[in-house]
């Protein structure tokens, strides 16, 4: 994520009139007029995804779905949808997550509840989601896994899973009551919560005694030089304990690395996602706890992110 400066601290002398105090050139504030003013006003504030942000806010105060804002483009917006969306751009354009404000996230074609208690899911996650469902349906054996998402936050991860296998059994784990919540709901909504068994604990332990063919996390890893660079609208308003892994950035990958083979199934597969900055150091981790064929996958943007290593079927213990 590119770096961006913190608005609380570099805030410029003259911020451009919000569109409901300032009206157009002429005619009244339509949603195409709204929808181009606010991209800009986006793009000058470094706030991610002008265009995407500015669908997100007026569909959200409109009450529709984003598609229906290019079908009825020349729709004035009255007092009241400009006075609640004026507020809303202005907290955007301060770095507030947009997710946040309008209570949700596209993720992996679902749309998920999120709020400051839960991390907002990034695409870079549905790598782990797209190979975990590739090498299922591809490996004999892997028909009906049993999985477990280790930190589930907004549950996205498990939920996506849930939906695309019909046939897989999900654990959802995480240290927050507050975020098993959240996921619980969005399970819910989506039709998939009687087949994830959500538990409560930190990292592993909720696992013990567990033999999975699939262990999936998209743990905390940044790193504690790096985290001045971290974006506002990520360092200032998410959860800290979703983001931060420790000095090196390794304070949760290690543990989860290291007690993987304990609950995988022969063949089993680790699929974790890390820092770009770790591409080297997992592998190395992966192979000393015993676990072969570690290798990264690319995520959307070409970034080395995930962390793929399985449990041998020669080791020896519990049969998978």
């Amino acid at each position: 994520m590119p770096g961006c400066r913190n608005p609380a601290v570099h805030t410029p002398r003259y911020n451009p009139p919000m569109p409901p105090t300032e009206a157009p050139s002429s005619g009244p504030w339509t949603t195409r007029k709204l929808l181009a003013w606010t991209a800009r006003f986006f793009e000058r504030k470094q706030v991610d995804s002008p265009r995407l942000a500015a669908e997100m806010l007026l569909a959200h105060v409109l009450g529709v779905e984003r598609l229906r804002l290019y079908m009825e483009v020349d729709r004035p917006a009255s007092e009241a949808e400009l006075a609640t969306y004026r507020g809303l751009v202005e907290r955007a354009g301060r770095h507030e997550p947009v997710d946040y404000l309008v209570g949700w996230t596209p993720f992996f074609a679902m749309s998920l509840k999120v709020t400051p208690e839960v991390l907002v899911p990034r695409p870079s996650t549905e790598t782990v989601v797209e190979h975990i469902l590739e090498h299922a349906r591809q490996t004999p054996g892997f028909e009906k896994p049993r999985i477990a998402d280790v930190g589930t936050g907004s549950g996205a991860i498990a939920i996506a899973l849930a939906t695309h296998l019909p046939e897989s059994a999900l654990i959802a784990t995480d240290i927050s009551p507050a975020a098993l919540a959240i996921a619980r709901e969005n399970a819910e909504s989506l039709g998939v919560a009687g087949r994830i068994d959500f538990r409560e604990g930190d990292l592993l332990e909720p696992l013990t005694g567990e033999r999975l063919d699939y262990l999936a996390s998209n743990p905390p890893y940044i790193s504690d030089d790096e985290w001045a660079d971290v974006p506002p609208n990520v360092r200032d308003y998410e959860p800290q304990q979703a983001l931060r892994g420790g000095a090196d950035g390794l304070d949760f990958i290690r543990p989860i690395i290291a007690g993987a083979p304990a609950l995988l199934r022969a063949g089993g597969q680790l699929v974790l996602e890390i820092a770009a900055a770790h591409k080297d150091t997992a592998p190395n981790l992966a192979h000393e706890a015993g676990l072969t064929n570690p290798r990264i996958l690319p995520d959307h943007e070409q970034l080395p992110r995930v962390l793929v290593a399985e449990r041998p079927h020669e080791q020896s213990g519990a049969a998978g």
